[in-house]
């Protein structure tokens, strides 16, 4: 598929501001069912919901204060404060309107999303897990990367594979179309789930997640030449040290 266009984005997550260079694709076949639909990157998906400038992670962290801590609009807005996290009362109280939503989604917008995706005749999974903070429910997300739509949203205490092969199940079961694939970052548990719930299908790392561990074999490769490098001029270094003041002595 063709890069149509690169699209600018700012997201607030609680570890700062992040931009990200969008690569927008379209496929250029017009025998394609989905010819010039836009493609965005899954990996935006797991970031931030669509039109909105804090990431998935402040959301999360925003339910976990609201909802295990107990914590009032003002008190969350000073621990956001406290993190570096510029936001007025207005939006935390919006954000945990959108992170009811999120729990809420799977209920309100059953039939919708199901039109949705029996449109496509398809789906390909994407998974993601966000923990804010250690001890803080983990907040499970299920996307369809075609559609960008969030299938499925749930906190849970842990992330054993048993939970997340639930999760799957409750998805596989309800979408009426086929799963052609599963996208994630690679978690030990997400490999073990897919693999129980969804044994035929095939389950791949996201291009961030992807590149990221192809880069690792490059990455050890020019660590240990550098070692190497830096060892060969240490012996040198010493030579010198050794043949300098003797020729020195000699003269």
């Amino acid at each position: 598929m063709w890069n149509e266009y690169n699209n600018p984005r700012h997201i607030r997550t609680l570890n700062g501001v992040v931009e990200l260079q969008l690569k927008i694709r379209r496929c250029q076949n017009k025998s394609c069912m989905r010819y010039k639909k836009a493609y965005r990157p899954e990996q935006e998906g797991s970031l931030a919901l669509p039109q909105n400038e804090f990431g998935l992670d402040v959301i999360a962290y925003i339910g976990a204060l609201r909802y295990q801590e107990h914590r009032s609009v003002p008190q969350i807005h000073t621990h956001l404060e406290l993190k570096g996290i510029c936001i007025s009362k207005r939006t935390v109280t919006h954000l945990i309107d959108r992170y009811d939503e999120l729990l809420s989604l799977w209920l309100k917008d059953h039939k919708r999303l199901k039109a949705i995706v029996a449109n496509q005749g398809r789906v390909i999974l994407a998974i993601d897990g966000m923990q804010p903070e250690i001890g803080h429910e983990v907040l499970w997300v299920i996307r369809d990367c075609l559609s960008g739509e969030i299938l499925l949203a749930k906190t849970l205490l842990s992330s054993r594979n048993e939970d997340l092969v639930a999760l799957l199940l409750e998805v596989a079961n309800t979408l009426d179309v086929p799963i052609d694939g599963v996208v994630s970052d690679g978690q030990q548990s997400i490999r073990k789930a897919v693999g129980l719930a969804l044994p035929k299908i095939a389950h791949g790392l996201c291009h961030y997640h992807y590149l990221k561990e192809a880069i690792i074999p490059i990455y050890e490769a020019d660590r240990n030449a550098l070692k190497g490098i830096e060892k060969k001029k240490l012996e040198d270094y010493e030579k010198l040290n050794v043949v300098l003041p003797m020729k020195i002595r000699i003269w």
